[in-house]
């Protein structure tokens, strides 16, 4: 086996664009060289290079080729198709057993030679999210202008050709501190002379040095770093030899809410916020600079401290402005922004989540001064989208209405209502609480969902322009984790509407390694809209199911499904109804009293939400099952008898289906 290595050397790659990148030569490269057995496959990526170094055979084995091709007597056409797809003459193909036969010997094939015949027009089709023409032709794309390339199969070159740059054994270092060409001739001999030029290759290694520095120059002063998985991502990728420095943030500007503060530090420089021993935001931020710089980054720190100002100042001239306009005298404004051409405007949108907001708050029992509050605050929920801060920071739509209209009457309750009525925007994101906060959520949420679905935009397969599977799992997160007693049909009349909440409810399920199985079962013994009542049905069924009395009962179940539905095919069907006569055997008797008692109060039970004591009784269902099947033949000789024994296994299957269908629960 041989080591291969290559590495992809351009100007500036953005950050957002090099893991992918990275992934996509390793899918090139494992494509085109499955011949070689490619293995151990890894991958690196920085601002100006991406690589790889795999294992790969030193040839492809040669050996004996057969292809079957078209009938003998087929269309000239579809014979020329198949000797073409395979590079063959006329004379390669022999018939055999009435089909043409393609049979001939391949030799083997060096490994440098496999590569220099398929690399360059693989490497040709690199796909990026945006790139650039570039070169004499001007037919070449790439993200940025191509500058080197290394391909190297155990140290020699392999001189493949991308574009205008013929690949060769040399790379350059840090363009700054160590400007210049020099050799390589292994992926180790890479990474080890790019250190030395101070160039971290590994992307893992660089990012870890990112959070050591940012963190240790926060502790010096006595700080932590606020978490930003992705802007830590992000800044890993602007880097090659990460040097953490400190700057101050003027005193003047600790006034903005911290989310205008650090959103602008964030999105315009990639400076990371700092918190204080209490957790508040600190006058400081912190960067990873790019250099090691002889003063130890005094001048560095300075001009970030002055970009700074003059953000910070942009900041502050909107949130003056728009402080100086109520929010609620926004209003007419939203009449001129259109949310959709068929659902009409912001406005009218407001309006709407305004009304139902008010009624979800009063079905939570809210009283009327809590009513109102919600339908005020959804009322205001977009009218920060005409703001000037939003306009420059649309990030940060909500939050900013939330800050306004803490200066209003019932600020103090409006405003974080307005502040959260977007979220949970993701699956990690934490959701509203209270009642007022929860009412505007849960109605932004189900206006969007109830118009696009009534206009017909529906997602389809992957597509989801508007984010609607967002929007319900949203709908079904809010309800749940707040255990929010809510019917949804009293604010959805769709019923298709009403299954795809509770698909992304199944699919929530499935993602979180819970029985999604038990959830149809539970829906198909009676659909409820109560999405907490719906869950509390579904664990109880699911711990039920999970002890040896309610795994036994599942397969008697069967026995009994299966019984039920090979002789309703003879004569049936075979209703639940009650037994005639007097029952030859205790087992029959016992089973039927004990399906009578299930049937009525065990149910009830059930549907009030005592389920441990309604599953503890169906427990007990299993060993009078157990007895019956062991010691009752259903297919008794006389009719009577066997009719009998029939209507109790119907009787059985009724009465679990009253529970949870199921048929429906897997394994």
């Amino acid at each position: 086996m041989a080591e291969f290595f290559i590495e992809l050397f351009s100007e500036e790659i953005p950050a957002r664009m090099q893991a992918g990148a990275a992934t996509e030569l390793a899918r090139i490269c494992g494509a085109v060289l499955t011949d070689l057995q490619i293995s151990d496959v890894r991958t690196f990526y920085g601002p100006r290079r991406i690589a790889l170094a795999a294992t790969v055979a030193a040839q492809k084995s040669g050996g004996v080729i057969e292809a079957r091709g078209p009938r003998e007597g087929a269309p000239d056409a579809a014979l020329a198709g198949f000797l073409g797809k395979h590079k063959a003459s006329r004379d390669d193909v022999l018939v055999e057993g009435g089909f043409y036969l393609l049979r001939r010997a391949e030799p083997a094939v060096a490994a440098a030679d496999l590569m220099a015949a398929v690399l360059p027009g693989a490497l040709a089709k690199f796909s990026w999210p945006k790139s650039m023409r570039w070169g004499q032709s001007g037919d070449f794309t790439w993200v940025r202008p191509l500058r080197r390339m290394v391909c190297l199969l155990d140290g020699a070159v392999v001189p493949i050709t991308l574009g205008p740059v013929t690949a060769g054994n040399e790379t350059e270092g840090h363009r700054f501190m160590a400007p210049g060409a020099f050799t390589v001739t292994s992926a180790a001999d890479w990474q080890a002379k790019l250190r030395d030029r101070k160039v971290i290759a590994d992307q893992a290694e660089r990012r870890a040095l990112v959070v050591e520095g940012l963190n240790a120059v926060a502790a010096k002063a006595g700080l932590t770093v606020a978490e930003d998985a992705g802007l830590v991502d992000e800044v890993t990728g602007l880097v090659e030899w990460p040097v953490a420095l400190l700057g101050n943030i003027d005193a003047d500007f600790m006034s903005l809410p911290p989310e205008v503060r650090e959103l602008s530090m964030k999105v315009n420089q990639r400076y990371v916020a700092l918190r204080d021993v209490g957790g508040q935001p600190a006058p400081y931020f912190a960067f990873a600079a790019n250099i090691e710089a002889k003063d130890g980054g005094t001048a560095i720190i300075a001009g970030n401290e002055r970009v700074l100002r003059a953000r910070l100042s942009d900041a502050r001239h909107f949130w003056d402005l728009d402080l100086k306009t109520p929010l609620d005298a926004l209003l007419p404004k939203l009449a001129k922004i259109t949310f959709h051409a068929k659902i009409g405007t912001q406005l009218q949108r407001s309006e709407r989540i305004a009304a139902l907001a008010e009624k979800i708050a009063l079905a939570l029992g809210a009283d009327a001064s809590a009513a109102d509050a919600a339908k005020t605050a959804a009322r205001l929920c977009k009218a920060d989208l005409v703001t000037g801060m939003v306009g420059e920071f649309p990030e940060l739509q909500g939050i900013m209405g939330g800050y306004y209209a803490e200066r209003m009457a019932q600020g103090s309750i409006v405003g974080p209502a307005i502040k959260t009525h977007y979220q949970p925007k993701g699956p990690s994101d934490a959701v509203p609480t209270g009642i007022v906060a929860v009412s505007v959520a849960l109605a932004d949420k189900l206006d969007t969902l109830i118009q696009f679905f009534q206009i017909g935009e529906k997602p389809t397969g992957s597509g989801d322009p508007y984010a609607l599977r967002r929007a319900a799992l949203g709908v079904i997160r809010i309800i749940l984790e707040n255990e929010l007693n809510l019917p949804l049909r009293t604010f959805i009349s769709n019923d298709e509407l009403f299954g795809f909440i509770i698909e992304r409810l199944r699919v929530k399920l499935r993602g979180e390694g819970q029985r999604f199985d038990v959830l149809d079962a539970v829906l198909a013994a009676g659909t409820d809209d109560n999405l907490v009542r719906v869950m509390q049905r579904v664990n109880a069924v699911s711990a039920f199911l999970a002890t040896e009395d309610g795994a036994n009962l599942l397969i008697a179940y069967r026995r009994a499904a299966n019984i039920l539905r090979i002789e309703d095919a003879k004569d049936g069907p075979h209703k639940a109804e009650p037994v005639l006569g007097p029952l030859p055997l205790p087992e029959e008797g016992q089973l039927r009293d004990m399906l009578a008692f299930l049937a009525g109060e065990t149910v009830n039970d059930f549907r009030d939400g005592n389920f441990a004591r309604a599953m503890a009784a169906f427990s007990k269902l299993r060993t009078l099952v157990d007895a019956f099947f062991d010691k009752v033949t259903v297919n008794d000789p006389v009719p009577q008898i066997r009719q009998n024994r029939l209507r109790l296994l119907a009787q059985l299957r009724d009465t679990m289906h009253q529970i949870a269908d199921f048929s429906k629960i897997e394994g």
